[in-house]
């Protein structure tokens, strides 16, 4: 047994979850490490998240406790050992969105419209939580992580355009932003009503955005293809409750361009530094998703600096990204 078995070992020991039935879960790009704990009919999530590995629980803990108090359903945080990285968390249940849409495909637009509706809540109060700022100039050095991971060659002027996009399209940074909202992250809560019906889950690198950055994170999803039309009505409804201005459309191209620049980089570093060769695999649809955005009239400049930049994803580009 490791140290850190060791470690986790003891914490439980100390919790009243100490006999419960454990079972590993999938977890996300990060490195942290999550477990079911299960007894007759009750059940807990344990989050190992080894501060050696650069993790730290206590962002999660308090943008939990904010969310709570803004009336979302977060996961309650039931026992934490900050020092030791590890928690015990509520269990918000079993089917993500991605599950039950995968036995319910008609209820698209009813889980959707639900998962809006949690950034309404955080789009109409004040972001009074301290965090840090996605400005234009931390936008444009986000896109440094294509290199040089997706490509060899310098993509400053890039991110240089990637700022000054920012600063003209969207440069006001006054959203609560969850970062990573995509369906694997929502579990859909069928009995419950309102908001409470989508539990959030991966919010711990939360940060103040221009309003968007989490409808565009919806609706251009790495990881799963969202129907056109159904992403179409997502984002009206958005601007039909939230009262959205003219320039909305605009603001929400550039923070999904900047966004899937960033996964580009994300994605590629992940399969060639840290042995995850499956994100390879996400990677054309990340393209599409950035090249969708890119259609933007306004955007045209910044198009033209990624397409003089970077290498499409072809079978060719991404068998050289693997070897």
């Amino acid at each position: 047994m490791n140290d850190r078995n060791v470690i986790v070992d003891q914490f439980l020991r100390r919790s009243r979850w100490a006999k419960w039935a454990r079972q590993p879960l999938a977890g996300d790009a990060s490195a942290r490490r999550y477990e079911r704990l299960t007894h007759n009919r009750e059940s807990v999530i344990l989050m190992d998240a080894n501060p050696a590995n650069g993790e730290d629980t206590r962002p999660f803990a308090t943008i939990a406790e904010y969310l709570f108090s803004k009336g979302l359903c977060p996961p309650q945080v039931l026992a934490h050992d900050p020092d030791n990285g590890l928690m015990i968390i509520s269990d918000l249940g079993y089917e993500d969105f991605v599950k039950w849409l995968r036995h319910d495909p008609q209820d698209s637009s009813t889980l959707y419209r639900a998962a809006v509706d949690v950034l309404l809540t955080l789009h109409k109060e004040p972001a009074d939580i301290t965090l840090k700022y996605l400005t234009p100039q931390i936008g444009g050095e986000m896109v440094s992580t294509l290199y040089p991971h997706y490509t060899a060659h310098s993509v400053e002027d890039l991110v240089q355009e990637t700022l000054q996009s920012l600063a003209n399209l969207a440069p006001s940074p006054d959203t609560l932003a969850l970062r990573d909202y995509h369906a694997e992250n929502l579990i859909w809560r069928a009995g419950e009503h309102g908001v409470n019906r989508v539990g959030l889950l991966d919010f711990q690198d939360a940060f103040i955005a221009p309003a968007g950055y989490d409808l565009i994170s919806l609706i251009r999803d790495a990881r799963r293809d969202v129907n056109p039309k159904l992403a179409e009505d997502t984002i009206a409804y958005f601007e039909e409750q939230a009262k959205t201005g003219p320039y909305f459309r605009t603001q929400l191209a550039c923070l999904g361009a900047q966004r899937n620049l960033r996964i580009l980089g994300v994605f590629a570093r992940l399969a060639r530094i840290q042995a995850k060769p499956h994100y390879l695999d996400l990677i054309p649809r990340v393209w599409r998703n950035l090249e969708t955005d890119l259609r933007h009239p306004a955007l045209r400049t910044l198009h033209d600096a990624v397409r003089d930049t970077l290498p499409a994803p072809t079978p060719e580009y991404l068998a050289e990204l693997r070897a």
